[in-house]
């Protein structure tokens, strides 16, 4: 988690480029017979580090929504002037350079302006046909507050986050459910075969791409793109799972958001979380 505090997102390229691991030796050298918590570990920071390398970072840039095809034209013609100076730094070519930063520069505000003055004219004239829900949807004030368990507010953070996890803790996780008899049961275990290799293989693939990712900050992306002994690997982890029925800590942890649905804003039994 921390090493990706510092990763934004990986470049688009991940779909296409298939990325070595770091270091094959290392991952063929993983014992399995260790705790399932420090095998994770290795081949996590293995992915990590490898994507890293092999594929860069990518910063991502806020949304413009008057950023057009001219606009990136002028940015090219900025380009090509300065490229021209550090090829000739003559003073002509000084003077050109900041020229064309003069008109770049107001060409980007005039655009922002106008995109302004646009979003202005569309408020009042949906003022003057009595539709207000731009108005509502245009400053939707934030909720740093919740009501603890006995209704009383809490604004530091650390309690905020504590209230949310004990909530979606009592939510998810049903403990000493009363009213309801329970029958101990005695079966016979069938004979399951552990998975393949193959089948390990075809689970990694399946899930769809583009989807947030959990606690470890690894996309689904990166282990789709990964080499032959990503998953060898990740098979003998689930193997050895499969054995000792045993989880790694963190694939037992989960991110939730919460999400408004209607009422009190600051209870916490009027969100949904995804």
């Amino acid at each position: 988690m921390l090493v990706y505090q510092t990763i934004r997102r990986y470049k688009p390229e991940i779909h296409y480029i298939k990325y070595q691991p770091r270091d094959d030796a290392a991952l063929e050298n993983l014992n399995h017979d260790e705790d399932v918590n420090r095998t994770w570990e290795n081949i996590k920071e293995n992915i990590q580090t490898s994507a890293k390398e092999s594929l860069g970072l990518h910063e991502l840039k806020q949304n413009k929504p008057w950023f057009d095809e001219e606009c990136l034209g002028f940015l090219d013609q900025r380009k090509r002037a300065k490229m021209q100076w550090i090829q000739d730094p003559s003073q002509s070519n000084v003077d050109f350079l900041n020229n064309v930063r003069r008109e770049v520069s107001r060409h980007f505000r005039n655009k922002k302006k106008s995109h302004l003055r646009a979003k202005i004219e569309e408020l009042e004239t949906n003022s003057k046909v009595q539709n207000t829900n731009d108005f509502k949807k245009g400053y939707q004030p934030r909720c740093n507050i919740v009501k603890d368990e006995k209704g009383d507010l809490v604004a530091d953070s650390h309690s905020i986050l504590a209230r949310w996890r004990n909530y979606f803790s009592q939510l998810f996780n049903v403990h000493g459910f009363k009213g309801v008899g329970q029958a101990e049961t005695h079966t016979a275990k069938p004979l399951v075969p552990e998975p393949s290799a193959s089948e390990v293989e075809l689970a990694i693939h399946k899930p769809k791409s583009h989807k947030s990712p959990g606690i470890d900050q690894i996309p689904t992306e990166l282990i789709k793109a990964g080499s032959r002994t990503i998953f060898l690997e990740i098979h003998k982890l689930i193997t050895s799972i499969w054995k000792k029925e045993k989880l790694p800590e963190e694939w037992k942890e989960s991110i939730k958001v919460p999400i408004h649905k209607k009422g009190d804003k600051t209870n916490c039994n009027n969100n949904r979380g995804i």
